[in-house]
Parts: C-alpha cells; sequence; structure tokens
C-alpha cells in the first residue's frame, strides 16, 4: 500500500516570520530605549528567526530530506559567498555592523595644481583654537552649486579616529601602520609626508576600531599627543624627533577606558594636562609631573579650560564624575557625579554663561546644565538647572550659538532653547558625525562621510550645501585652516578649498588659490 505524503507545514513557517513581523514593528515603535539597544533587539530577533527557521526545516517542515540537505546547503553556500565577497570593517555608531567590498581598491592619490601662497589661519589642537569646535575670522560661501568645494589632495591613510592640528603649512594626525603607532606630519597644500614619529603599540577592539584616537596638539614648536594606550610624546615640530615621553596611565597607576584612550593633551602654561585616572599635568619641556588631581576613572573627553565665576578652571568629563581643577596646582575646586551607569563620556562641557556648564552623553542619558555658585566660605557648589533626554551627544560636540544649543541628539540634528533644555526643532538624519561653528554657519561631517552647511536657525532646520568627501565610516574631527578643510576617518583623508564670502558685500568667491 503506498504511503501518502504528510502536507508540508507551511503555515508554522509563516507563523515564524508573522512573528518576527510582530517584534519588528514592536521594537520599531514602542519604547525600547535608545537607538542601540533597539538596534541589539533587532539583531536578536534576527538570529532567533534565522535559529527557528533552521529548526523548522530540518525538524518540522515534512519537506523531503532531499530538498531539506538542498535548501540548507544553499543558505551555507550563499553564507559563505558573503564572506569570501564582504569583509567585516566594525559598527557604526549605532553599533549596527559594517561591512566593505573585499575587493575594494585602494584610494588614489589625487594633487591638484599649485598656484601661489597663501597662509591659513592656525588650527592647533582639537576643536580648534579654544577647543569649544568655534572658528572665526572665515566667512564661507553657502551657495556650493556655483562655487563647489576645490579638492586640493586624497589619499590613502593609517586606521585611527584621530582629526588633524594645523600650523602654518604642516598638517599633523595620529595613525596605525601594524604594530606601529605614528604620529605623521602632512604638507598642508599637497598632502606630502613631511615627518613621522612612530611607537610600538596598538590599540584593536572590534566595536570601537584599531589605532590612535586623539587629535594632536601644537604648542610653540612642540608637538604633543596621546595614543590609543596611553603614550604621551612630545615631539619636535619641525622634525618630529621625540623629545620626551611618558606612559601616561602605567605612570599614574590609572585604568585606561574600555574603548581606547581619546583624550586630546591640553596646553597650559608650562604644562601639558591630560586625564589618566583624573587629571595629570606634565611639565611640557621637561615631561615631569607637576601635579596630580583627583583620583577617578578617565573617560573620553579632553580636558577644557574655561573661567567659571570669575575662576580659571581646568573641567574634566571623567567616567560617572565631572572634575574642575586649579589649572596651577591641581587642586579640586568642585566635582558632580554623573550618570554612571553610562561611561562613554566623549562629548566636551560646553560653558554657557560664567556660572553654568552643559554636559551631555548618549546611550539615553541625555543632557544637564549644571549652575555653580559659591556659598558663604567661599566654595563652589552646584546644582542642576535642568536635564532632558532631547539632546544625547555621544560621539560629538555641541555648539553655543547666540543663545541656542546645536549639536546630534543620537545622530539627528536638534536646536535646544538652553533657558529650559525645551526643543526647538529636530531634523536631519546625519548619523554619529561632527560639528564645527564657522563664524555664522554650521559645517556638520556625517557619519557617512557627506559634508553638510547648516543654518543655525532657532526656528527650523536650513541646509544650505552638501556633497560627499569620504565614503566610509567617519567619526574623526574636522579642522578648518583657513579656507581649507581637513576631513580624515580610518582609511583615507582629504583637504578640500572652500570657497568663502566677503564678509560685507556678501559677494561669492571662490577662495583663495592654492599655494606655489
Amino acid at each position: 500500500m503506498a504511503r501518502v505524503q504528510k502536507p508540508i507545514r507551511w503555515w508554522l513557517l509563516f507563523v515564524i516570520i508573522a512573528l518576527a513581523l510582530i517584534s519588528f514593528l514592536i521594537i520599531l515603535f514602542l519604547d525600547a530605549g535608545h537607538r542601540q539597544d533597539k538596534v541589539l533587539w533587532t539583531t536578536l530577533v534576527v538570529i532567533i528567526t534565522t535559529g527557528l527557521g533552521v529548526l523548522w526545516l530540518l525538524a518540522f517542515s515534512r519537506l523531503a530530506w532531499r530538498l531539506k540537505l538542498i535548501t540548507l546547503a544553499a543558505v551555507i553556500g550563499v553564507g559563505a559567498l558573503t564572506g569570501v565577497a564582504f569583509r567585516f570593517k566594525g559598527f557604526s555608531g549605532d553599533l549596527i555592523p559594517m561591512f566593505e567590498w573585499r575587493w575594494r581598491g585602494e584610494p588614489t592619490t589625487f594633487r591638484q595644481a599649485i598656484d601661489e601662497m597663501s597662509t591659513p589661519t592656525d588650527y592647533p589642537q582639537f576643536l580648534g583654537q579654544r577647543r569649544n569646535g568655534v572658528v572665526t575670522g572665515i566667512q564661507l560661501n553657502r551657495d556650493w552649486d556655483t562655487y563647489p568645494p576645490k579638492l586640493v589632495w586624497r589619499q590613502p591613510i593609517g586606521a585611527g579616529w584621530s582629526g588633524f592640528a594645523v600650523v602654518g603649512d604642516s598638517a599633523i594626525t595620529q595613525e596605525q601602520e601594524g604594530d606601529w603607532e605614528k604620529v605623521v606630519c602632512y604638507d598642508l597644500y599637497t598632502g606630502e609626508v613631511k615627518w613621522s614619529h612612530k611607537d610600538s603599540a596598538r590599540y584593536n577592539s572590534p566595536p570601537a576600531g584599531l589605532g590612535p584616537r586623539a587629535t594632536p596638539t601644537v604648542s610653540e614648536n612642540r608637538v604633543y599627543t596621546v595614543g590609543g594606550t596611553g603614550i604621551l610624546n612630545c615631539l619636535d615640530f619641525e622634525t618630529g624627533d621625540q623629545l620626551w615621553t611618558a606612559d601616561t596611565f602605567t605612570q599614574n597607576e590609572g585604568e585606561p577606558p574600555p574603548w581606547g584612550i581619546s583624550i586630546s593633551p591640553l596646553v597650559f602654561d608650562e604644562l601639558v594636562i591630560v586625564s589618566a585616572g583624573g587629571a595629570v599635568a606634565y611639565h611640557k619641556e621637561t615631561g615631569e609631573i607637576v601635579w596630580t588631581g583627583h583620583r577617578t576613572q578617565s573617560g573620553y573627553s579632553s580636558p577644557l579650560v574655561t573661567t567659571l565665576l570669575g575662576t580659571e578652571q581646568i573641567v574634566l568629563f571623567n567616567q560617572g564624575l565631572i572634575t574642575a581643577h586649579e589649572p596651577r596646582t591641581g587642586e579640586l575646586l568642585w566635582k558632580q557625579p554623573w550618570v554612571e551607569s553610562y561611561a562613554e563620556c566623549v562629548a566636551q562641557p560646553v560653558p554657557i554663561s560664567d556660572a553654568t556648564l552643559l554636559v551631555s552623553t548618549g546611550y539615553g542619558a541625555g543632557a544637564k546644565l549644571y549652575q555653580l555658585s559659591r556659598n558663604p566660605m567661599g566654595e563652589f557648589d552646584v546644582s542642576i538647572v535642568w536635564e532632558t533626554i532631547n539632546l544625547k551627544a555621544k560621539f560629538t560636540n555641541i555648539i553655543y550659538y547666540e543663545g541656542y544649543l546645536y549639536g546630534l541628539d543620537d545622530g539627528i540634528f536638534v536646536c535646544i532653547n538652553p533657558n529650559d533644555g525645551t526643543r526647538q526643532w529636530k531634523r536631519g538624519r546625519y548619523g554619529h558625525g561632527q560639528t564645527l561653528l564657522i563664524s555664522d554657519i554650521l559645517l556638520v561631517t556625517t557619519e557617512s562621510g557627506d559634508v553638510v552647511l547648516i543654518e543655525p536657525n532657532p526656528e527650523r532646520h536650513i541646509e544650505h550645501a552638501r556633497f560627499t568627501a569620504l565614503t566610509g565610516k567617519t567619526w574623526n574631527t574636522p579642522a578648518l585652516a583657513g579656507d581649507y578643510l581637513l576631513l580624515r576617518n580610518s582609511s583615507e583623508a582629504v583637504c578640500y578649498q572652500l570657497p568663502t564670502r566677503n564678509a560685507e558685500t556678501d559677494n561669492g568667491t571662490e577662495g583663495s588659490d592654492l599655494p606655489q
């Protein structure tokens, strides 16, 4: 008697797919935490659904075994071919896995004809002259259709998330080459290497990426750098020769933060100030430790010098703690706890007035505005004016301009009223990029490598211009030296000359010509 073939259980597969779709909708529309949580939940649903699909195929589908094995082999084959064709490139700022074509060619070097010499404005450290992301003395032409930015040079670069520091015709950054951590000085106008210094050091972590991440600081005839493992170097500006070095975390018995050390050194008078288990000041000529501040776990933010209540102070955004120190002695002036469950303290604190300071992080923490006052003993007291979830600065920095705050809230651009923390508007998905204020216009580099001009308008979001400068994940901070914009990511560096406009007549110009 012939055996009756039972019907295939398609309905069970449809149930698995339906449950997956319902789960995706719940994650999308319900409050599942910050965006990184949603990505992790989505990944978990994909893994469970795939596992249930394979289980259905092999155990419950009632398909013929030959068909089961062919289907399973096809799935494995597609996965293997995908692995051969693409390579893993780490994670985006939202923890989304990123891949690239395995046979993608290396960036090609491009040189533009050079005409005549000009002297750009220096950009000597992280976030510019005052370490606040504000560049003055130049006004950009916003019509990039008529006056497009000019490509000066483009070339491959070693891995890392460091930005450029620019003084004169020297543009200095950090990058990784094999097991060597390098400080490299490029010619601003040609991209040629002028000198390089290397240390036997290597930081690498799959989510955070490979290479050094702090931007160099140039002061007088010295270059100061902090590598991904905490090596502090003092180099000669002209030659790159090492004048002194210190292994900051080992020397100060500090615990390095888990995603690499991204603390750009601050030069103040005769001191070089870093964070290595709390603020530490080295003598900039000798490398000797001058003072050690309050001990705490270092975060990823860099030291900032500012004046609050008429008192000059060094502010550090550490892991779970904000501290302020007297610059010359390291005396702790005040401290304030932060949300301890969110360790990625990256964004720079932003002074709003002589008595208020804004601090923000991502991962659902948001922002707080602190008010400083003095008690009858003359000591600093700190209180919270407001706190909001509407401004979550993860890797980026916040700009304060004409009474309003502008920045990326978990990858989407926002304008915030600093009086009460309310949101004016939120629009423009730029990812975890970076923001500078160029006189009266916001220049945003997106996580995908675009450059965007945005009007600092508290009423609405206005995007004036955009072009693609780089491809791939771009977390590095940009540098603007005169009208020369330097950008880089973990594989490529570019220099563009931006069009400028006359401040008095507002007539468009194409910018100064390139030097000979």
